[in-house]
């Protein structure tokens, strides 16, 4: 790709580590604190790690990279050739990372433009391989964040949990939703809205919820050519029967990517998250 303008994201994309590495897209971590421990998503703590701990209710809270983390990013691109950063993060009003990315880029030796998606997870990912590949066809930074914001205007993003409890925790969903849900002990559904996690549905049982969620998604993709991809937190099973089903029910599929989300994501979410986004091509 070309080298000229250089695409940064943060973990929270979930891009396969190959996918980053042929187009040339540098990510930030975010830190996960377990208990006294600050480590870092990707490479400190697995999201295995992170479901155990859950499951033994040991406190996990996440935070932002500092300014001083993107602005060593944004050097590195820089020393590497770069003339431009197009720097794409998750939605500001999940995190603070945005805001962070904002004050390093104001002292960085080339042009940043930063980016809020309002995505989270392959939504955002989606979002960073849009401007990549902008990027590596020679485009300017205005191309590559065009490309971007367009992949994100179409993209929808759906979540099973199997408690709210866990974003009632970080502070990600209302405490009277969450007690809603409780009460009337129902299997949300969410949809990424407006850069929020907001309630969708409320289903009664497990079963019906994912399969209510396949049908969602399946009728978000219509008849359109889309990149879809399937998240989950240690339900590997349930992940790869919902990527199955949506190969057979979406007839234009062209990607579909089937992964574990990482830690922070997970920490809100907790054991059992299943989501699927559909990105238009």
């Amino acid at each position: 790709m070309s080298r000229h303008v250089a695409i940064v994201t943060d973990s929270t994309a979930y891009l396969p580590p190959q996918t980053m590495e042929r187009h040339g897209i540098t990510t930030v971590p975010l830190t996960v604190v377990l208990g006294d421990e600050a480590l870092e998503e990707g490479t400190d703590i697995s999201a295995r790690s992170l479901a155990l701990a859950l499951q033994k209710r040991r406190p996990v809270t996440t935070s932002r990279p500092s300014p001083e983390t993107f602005a060593a990013a944004y050097r590195a691109r820089a020393e590497a050739g770069a003339e431009g950063i197009v720097s794409l993060h998750l939605s500001s009003e999940l995190s603070g990372t945005y805001d962070a990315a904002v004050l390093a880029a104001k002292d960085a030796p080339v042009p940043v433009r930063v980016v809020d998606t309002r995505m989270v997870a392959m939504a955002l990912g989606f979002c960073a391989l849009a401007a990549a590949e902008a990027a590596g066809a020679g485009g300017t930074l205005d191309d590559a964040v065009a490309a971007a914001e367009k992949r994100a205007s179409g993209i929808s993003a759906y979540f099973y949990v199997d408690t709210l409890d866990y974003l009632r925790r970080g502070g990600r969903i209302g405490a009277a939703q969450a007690l809603l849900g409780s009460a009337l002990a129902v299997k949300p559904l969410l949809q990424l809205d407006g850069g929020r996690i907001e309630l969708l549905e409320k289903v009664r049982t497990a079963s019906k919820a994912i399969a209510r969620l396949e049908e969602i998604a399946a009728e978000s993709a219509g008849a359109n050519t889309v990149d879809v991809a399937v998240h989950h937190l240690a339900a590997p099973e349930r992940a790869a029967a919902l990527a199955e089903r949506l190969r057979e029910r979406v007839p234009g599929l062209g990607e579909l990517h089937v992964s574990e989300v990482g830690a922070v994501i997970g920490a809100h979410t907790g054991p059992g998250l299943l989501a699927a986004v559909v990105s238009p091509r």
